[in-house]
C-alpha cells in the first residue's frame, strides 16, 4: 500500500509513525510545504519505507500531481484546506481522508463527484469527530431503533495546575471557537442550539473522577445520519470548575475574533491579548495528558430497552513521548486509512465516518496500538433471548 501524508506537524508525524509501523504499509512520502521540517520527522522515524517531499497544498496543479499514485491521501493539515485538498482529489481520483472538515454541508455535497470519480473519501477521522462517530455507528447498528446518543470526550493533564486544570493539546483558538459557538443538540426530537459551556454535569472515568462535562460543538455529522433521535449531545470532558472560568471569560467577550477595541489609538482583539497570556499557563510542554472517550447509544432491539456503551482511556507514551490525544486522533486516521487502502472499505462516495467504518475491526485495530476501547452491551442479550 502507497500512502501520502500531507502535513508532518504533531499529527502528521503520528500518522506517518504508525504507517511505518504497520505491515500492510509499504511506502510513505510525508509532505509539507516546510520540507526541513518532514525531513526532520523522517529522520526521527528512521524507516526505509518513509520519505519527505516538498508541497504547497494551495496549488492545485502541483497538489494534483503529487496525489496521483498513491491508494489513499491522508490529509493532516489545518481545516481551512480541507475543501480544497478534496476537491483536488476527486479531480486526479485518488482516495482521501482527512481529520475534519470546514463545512459539514460543503464535503457532503461533493458525494456525486466523488462517485463519479471512483473514489472513497471520508471525512472527519480524529477522535471528536471521529472516533466518537464511528462508534456510534457500530451501537446503532445492533438495535433496531436508536433513540439517544450520549457523547462525550475530553483532553485533560493527568496533573492539573491551576487556574484552569487545563493545557493545550490543540490550539487555544480551537478551543476558544468551540466555547463560543453555540452547540447543536438534539432534544425530545427537535434539532436545537443551546450554549457551549451549559448543561455542566458530573462524569467519572476509572481513575478520574470527579469531572464535569458541558456542552460545546462536537455532534458533527451524527445529526445528519440519525435526524429521528429523541436526544443527541456532545459535551467536552475538564476538571471541575472549568466552564464556569471559561463562562466569564466568554460573557466578557474575550474569547470572540470577531470582537475588537481601540486602545490609545490602536484596535486590538482581546482575543489576541488572552490567547498571548495563556501562553505559559496553558503550555503542555513535557506535561503528561489523558483522553477521555465515552459514547452510549441507546434504543430498542426486538421490543426490549437496550444501549451500547463503549469508553476509552488514553495515556500519554512516556517512551515515545507523545501526546495521549496525538495518539489516539492519528491512529484514528491511519486505521481508518488503511481500511480503505486495503480495500476492506470500498464503496465509493463521500461518507460521514459512522456510515461506512466497520466498528469491530476498528475497536480491535485501535487496541493493538494501545488504545483500548472497552464495549458494553445492556439489554442486548435478553432481547435477543426473548426474539
Amino acid at each position: 500500500m502507497k500512502v501520502a501524508v500531507l502535513g508532518s506537524g504533531l499529527m502528521g508525524k503520528e500518522v506517518a509513525r504508525d504507517l511505518v509501523n504497520s505491515p500492510n504499509v509499504n511506502e510513505i512520502v510525508l509532505a509539507d510545504v516546510d520540507i526541513s521540517k518532514a525531513e526532520n520527522v523522517c529522520k526521527q522515524l528512521d524507516s526505509f519505507k518513509l520519505r519527505a517531499s516538498y508541497i504547497d497544498a494551495s496549488n492545485e496543479d502541483q497538489l494534483g500531481h503529487f496525489m496521483k499514485g498513491f491508494d489513499i491521501i491522508i490529509n493532516a493539515l489545518y481545516l481551512t484546506f480541507s475543501e480544497f485538498v478534496a476537491k483536488t482529489a476527486i479531480k486526479v481520483g485518488v482516495n482521501l481522508v482527512d481529520l475534519g472538515c470546514s463545512n459539514i454541508e460543503n464535503t457532503l455535497a461533493l458525494d456525486a463527484e466523488a462517485k463519479k470519480a471512483g473514489i472513497t473519501y471520508i471525512s472527519e477521522l480524529g477522535v471528536a469527530p471521529g472516533m466518537i462517530n464511528i462508534l456510534s455507528g457500530y451501537g446503532a447498528g445492533k438495535l433496531d431503533k436508536v433513540e439517544s446518543i450520549e457523547l462525550a470526550v475530553g483532553g485533560i493533564p493527568i496533573r492539573p495546575e491551576p487556574p484552569f486544570e487545563y493545557n493545550q493539546v490543540f490550539t487555544m483558538r480551537g478551543v476558544f471557537q468551540e466555547y463560543t459557538k453555540p452547540s447543536l443538540i438534539i432534544r425530545d426530537g427537535k434539532k436545537q442550539q443551546v450554549p457551549s459551556l451549559s448543561g455542566v454535569e458530573k462524569i467519572y472515568f476509572e481513575r478520574f473522577g470527579p469531572l464535569e462535562a458541558f456542552y460545546t460543538p462536537g455532534t458533527s455529522t451524527l445529526s445528519y445520519t440519525f435526524p429521528d433521535v429523541k436526544y443527541l449531545g456532545y459535551k467536552t470532558i475538564r476538571y471541575p470548575g472549568h466552564a464556569e472560568k471559561f463562562r466569564l471569560l466568554v460573557d466578557l467577550n474575550l474569547t470572540r475574533e470577531d470582537y475588537e477595541i481601540e486602545l490609545k489609538g490602536q484596535k486590538i482583539k482581546p482575543c489576541d491579548v488572552l490567547l498571548k497570556v495563556l501562553e505559559p499557563i496553558v503550555d503542555l510542554r513535557d506535561k503528561e495528558d489523558v483522553v477521555l472517550a465515552r459514547v452510549r447509544v441507546g434504543g430498542v432491539l426486538n421490543n426490549h430497552e437496550a444501549a451500547c456503551e463503549y469508553e476509552m482511556v488514553t495515556t500519554y507514551d512516556r517512551e515515545n513521548k507523545v501526546t495521549a490525544m496525538a495518539r489516539s486522533t492519528a491512529y484514528s486516521i491511519s486505521v481508518v486509512a488503511q481500511m480503505i487502502g486495503s480495500g476492506l472499505v470500498d464503496q465509493t462516495g463521500v461518507f460521514a465516518p459512522e456510515k461506512i467504518v466497520p466498528g469491530d475491526i476498528y475497536i480491535k485495530e485501535m487496541g493493538k496500538r494501545g488504545v483500548v476501547i472497552k464495549e458494553k452491551e445492556t439489554g442486548l442479550q435478553k432481547a435477543q433471548m426473548n426474539y
